[in-house]
């Protein structure tokens, strides 16, 4: 039997020969066949990245998903938006990566795909729930092995991007299976390119692979601080998340690329949506709004966006945690190989430096992500309760994804984590005084009500 903790709200993920065996992979295998079969659905690309466990994870996954009657094209190692762009190019019907994404290597993990749209959520407790009942579709489905994927995919970029000057790059890869990727589009463009840890190595022995984070980056900071290079750009272990540089060695944070990228999209593009999740700043929705724009708040959660952006036609937004999905001249899913191009593409169209891009906008201060332990069986009802509580009193209350609380001058936001016993807050203000007087009402409300 599996551990049931492993059943995640985006994927599936635990730590090696302890939450996830072979035999856990084998039944997970079963479990996203019989699903994908109850749905009319057979064909499956699967890849996995370059964790240690991940061959043989593979192997013991792709075997239940056979014993179903599901019909697996094997894609090999790669980044997970290269999954994702062979589900895309091969039409195939669903999509699974052996992945931990940016997790420590002691972790492994799926993702799990019907078409280019995440399983996630209750679908991925209903997976769990085949396993529980031994519940499963029997058959014998065909295996083919696709080389051509890599190649493809490098190509397909290569010819989505047009640079008027050649840039000079860092990249920092984190040993992930992006560093397959990146190096070599950015040369195919034209670009100087110094590589930084583009060794694919599961162990992780250089950093952490997270760039959203200052401390894993600090090589690449001080690359960037030595003044030759105009961008940095950094991987996770997957590739789906983007971590920058300034050229000054300055962490650019995921609102920040989103508001970068919204700016370029809509000059071309007046009156078109931009989705972004509760955690972002008011600059990035006020300045939506100002390059003509119409700004969208919507749920944290690579899943959940992606997915409202298809089921609304929407075609560029992102998250905090760095998760860009833009389907303006893309797929729209969350690729920070093809992000990476992008930004590169706008460095080579601009008189600006990356960090000087949003210097027109009011300086704001904000907090990191507080984690507040809780409950997990009340977590959520504390945070109606707040929520309740604000709507009562006449603030101006958005409740998409917990309670983000607006005022003239900042925000505040509390909301219960998708994945842990933990209620997660975030405050922003135009000044620090103010910033501390919004997170000191809200910790009050906290107390009152959980």
């Amino acid at each position: 039997m599996v551990n049931p903790e492993i059943f995640r709200q985006y994927d599936i993920r635990g730590i090696v020969d302890v939450d996830l065996t072979n035999e856990s992979l084998y039944l997970i295998g079963k479990a996203f066949g019989t699903f994908l079969r109850r749905k009319n659905m057979k064909t499956v690309a699967f890849g996995g990245d370059a964790r240690l466990s991940t061959p043989r994870y593979m192997e013991h996954f792709c075997e239940g998903l056979l014993e179903t009657g599901c019909d697996v094209i094997e894609v090999g190692i790669m980044a997970t938006p290269t999954l994702y762009y062979s589900i895309w190019k091969l039409k195939t019907d669903a999509g699974a990566m052996i992945t931990a994404s940016h997790n420590p290597p002691e972790y492994n993990g799926i993702k799990l795909n019907q078409g280019l749209v995440s399983v996630y959520g209750e679908e991925i407790q209903d997976i769990l729930h085949l396993i529980q009942t031994n519940d499963f579709e029997k058959g014998e489905g065909s295996y083919t092995i696709d080389n051509s994927i890599h190649e493809s995919y490098i190509d397909y970029i290569v010819k989505s991007v047009t640079l008027e000057r050649s840039v000079k790059c860092v990249v920092d890869a984190g040993n992930g299976t992006g560093g397959l990727y990146l190096p070599e589009i950015l040369k195919r463009l034209g670009c100087e390119v110094k590589e930084m840890f583009c060794e694919v190595d599961g162990t992780f022995p250089n950093h952490h692979p997270d760039p959203t984070v200052l401390k894993n980056v600090q090589d690449l900071v001080k690359v960037m601080q030595n003044g030759h290079y105009e961008v940095g750009l950094g991987l996770d272990g997957d590739a789906d998340r983007i971590g920058l540089i300034d050229e000054k060695g300055g962490m650019i944070y995921g609102d920040q690329i989103l508001n970068i990228f919204a700016r370029d999209y809509l000059k071309d593009n007046k009156g078109q949506r931009v989705v972004a999740d509760v955690k972002c700043s008011k600059n990035l929705f006020d300045d939506i709004t100002k390059h003509g724009g119409i700004p969208i708040m919507y749920k944290t959660g690579h899943a959940n966006i992606k997915g409202y952006m298809a089921d609304n036609n929407i075609k560029m937004g992102g998250e905090m945690s760095g998760h860009m999905f833009i389907g303006d001249r893309y797929l729209g899913f969350d690729d920070a190989i093809y992000a990476c191009t992008r930004i590169v593409e706008i460095i080579s169209k601009s008189r600006q430096a990356v960090g000087e891009m949003l210097a027109d906008e009011p300086k704001m201060y904000n907090t990191p992500e507080i984690r507040f332990d809780t409950v997990e069986e009340t977590k959520f009802s504390h945070v109606a309760k707040v929520t309740q509580s604000f709507k009562d009193d006449g603030y101006d209350v958005n409740d998409i994804d917990g309670v983000r609380v607006t005022f003239p001058d900042g925000w505040g936001l509390v909301r219960a984590s998708n994945t842990q016993p933990v209620l997660v807050m975030r405050f922003e203000a135009t000044t620090e005084a103010r910033m501390l007087e919004i997170q000191k009402l809200f910790e009050d409300r906290l107390k009152q009500y959980a």
